[in-house]
């Protein structure tokens, strides 16, 4: 019997999926807008993980300029299958917040790859399907791809269909008659969606659907059936895993998006995403994943079971005891290659980052404004936690109006900058649904490199530089569900202008090794 805690991956990790080879197992989250897009983390114990690469990691794959925020990759599936590993997942255009069409490609597409670590393959695009949420099932040798989409005609604003369809092997090409599994446990039900077909372990199969949208409504589901294409039944006791009853006072909400792993011991697991609170709000952190262990009771899946709900803290059998999480982190650029947890927006780190340009620094080429879709210069990776202090070492080499300096993002309209510019000016700034507001301003020495600084407290935030403090700094409006996004806060250097920022150092220190999870 072992001990862990919710989340299992520090940090935005929404839309898990899993799957075991051998004594191994695979994790898949999304990653929206950024790339290098879908990690994959490992883990023999399901409690710990390591990031091992990520399926979407070459420029030639995709093309994510002038992308939205919250657009981009949603919700993929990882499945192994004669020897290769797939990832399915779906390109979308647009946003919560921004309906316009993107002109770009959108839609489903699978790679592949013989070691989850690469080299993956260039996209197989999904031609003719639509929706989202796409989830792959081997059934011998037939291959079926389901998803979710909006229903046409609708009986009710926001009903959406799950469907199911057979794919070439060889292929992965629609083939043979579309069929629809399901609309939702509940008569008027929104977005039933992240659906999965898995077998039952008493013969035939179930469907694994979660419905209420991704916030304070999720809920998940479950329906069997005899034959793969149906007809579903769904369980007497839906949903069978859900937060949305407890209000607005439980700290975990959100619950939902599973998906189901087998042990070699027989036991059963589910993977799921989970939001949360800090003063009733939505937490900087986005989605995460969460982990909780799963019985069958008369056929019936039992989700967390005794308990119902899901943990921040689990002791549960089949796992050890957790490794202690650090959310602890020194980059000092000295190392031939960025870690692979470095992520930029649109595009990946090396198209604006050089390690080579001086030693034990990483140069960052100047961008475009964090508010605009163009060419970011920032190197951003996952808040680690809702309790942390970040600080980073830079110097400016201008060649014309040039500011660089820390990036704590959600979407273009809703981030936070603390920044020294080539005019000696030290700043933070706030913009809020895309309206830019000056927190704090003071002079700034730039003769050598400039500490600064940003701990985080919640909503709470200090800014510093230099030694100079600025602020403080309310970071409510960076909330992902205030601000609609989809994606949780990243943390990291940017260079905004003409010229380069030299960043020497980056160092993150969780506040409260008592909290650093919540």
């Amino acid at each position: 019997m072992g001990r862990y805690r919710n989340p299992i991956l520090a940090g935005c990790h929404p839309d898990p999926s899993i799957c075991r080879v051998g004594e191994t197992y695979y994790l898949a989250t999304s990653t929206f807008e950024y790339l290098p897009g879908i990690p994959l983390h490992a883990s023999t114990d399901l409690v710990d993980w390591q990031l091992i690469g990520h399926a979407i990691d070459r420029p030639e794959q995709l093309d994510f300029t002038d992308l939205p925020s919250s657009g981009g990759l949603y919700a993929p599936t990882i499945r192994h299958h004669d020897g290769l590993f797939h990832v399915v997942c779906t390109v979308v255009g647009d946003s919560p917040r921004d309906r316009d069409p993107w002109p770009g490609r959108t839609g489903h597409f699978i790679v592949t790859a013989a070691d989850p670590r690469g080299p993956w393959s260039q996209p197989i695009w999904l031609e003719g399907l639509e929706g989202i949420d796409p989830s792959l099932t081997f059934d011998g040798g037939r291959v079926w791809l389901c998803g979710t989409r909006l229903a046409e005609p609708a009986l009710w604003r926001q009903q959406t269909e799950v469907w199911l369809r057979e794919l070439d092997p060889v292929t992965f090409q629609p083939v043979g008659a579309e069929t629809i599994l399901w609309h939702g446990a509940l008569e008027g039900a929104i977005w039933a969606e992240g659906p999965h077909v898995v077998r039952h372990p008493d013969g035939g199969w179930m469907l694994i659907a979660s419905e209420g949208g991704t916030f304070d409504e999720h809920a998940l589901s479950v329906a069997y059936a005899d034959e793969i294409t149906g007809p579903y039944r769904g369980d007497p006791a839906n949903p069978r895993l859900t937060h949305r009853d407890l209000g607005s006072r439980t700290a975990v909400w959100g619950v939902g998006h599973a998906d189901l792993v087998d042990a070699p011991d027989g036991r059963t697991w589910a993977t799921l995403l989970a939001s949360h609170r800090e003063d009733g709000h939505d937490g900087l952190l986005g989605r995460q994943t969460h982990l909780v262990p799963v019985e069958w009771e008369k056929g019936s899946p039992l989700f967390a079971p005794g308990v119902g709900r899901v943990e921040l803290e689990v002791v549960a059998d089949g796992v050890p005891d957790q490794h202690p999480l650090s959310l602890d982190f020194d980059a000092d650029f000295t190392a031939p290659a960025l870690a692979p947890e470095w992520n930029g927006v649109r595009r990946t780190p090396a198209a604006f980052a050089d390690l080579g340009a001086r030693p034990g620094c990483v140069r960052l080429r100047a961008g475009g404004e964090p508010t605009e879709r163009g060419d970011l210069g920032f190197l951003g990776r996952r808040l680690p936690g809702a309790r942390v202090d970040v600080r980073v070492t830079l110097e400016l080499a201008a060649t014309g109006p040039l500011r660089g300096g820390i990036l704590l993002r959600v979407s273009d309209a809703v981030h936070l900058e603390v920044t020294v510019s080539s005019e000696g000016r030290a700043r933070v700034l706030r913009v809020d649904a895309g309206v830019a507001a000056v927190i704090a301003e003071a002079a700034c020495d730039l003769r050598g490199p400039v500490e600064l600084t940003l701990r985080v407290d919640g909503f709470h935030g200090e800014a510093a530089v230099g030694g100079v403090a600025l602020g403080p700094v309310d970071l409510r409006p960076l909330s992902p569900a205030e601000a609609w996004s989809f994606v949780g806060a990243w943390v990291g250097p940017f260079a905004v202008g003409h010229g380069h920022v030299d960043v020497s150092a980056m160092r993150i220190r969780g506040l409260d090794a008592a909290s650093d999870l919540r």
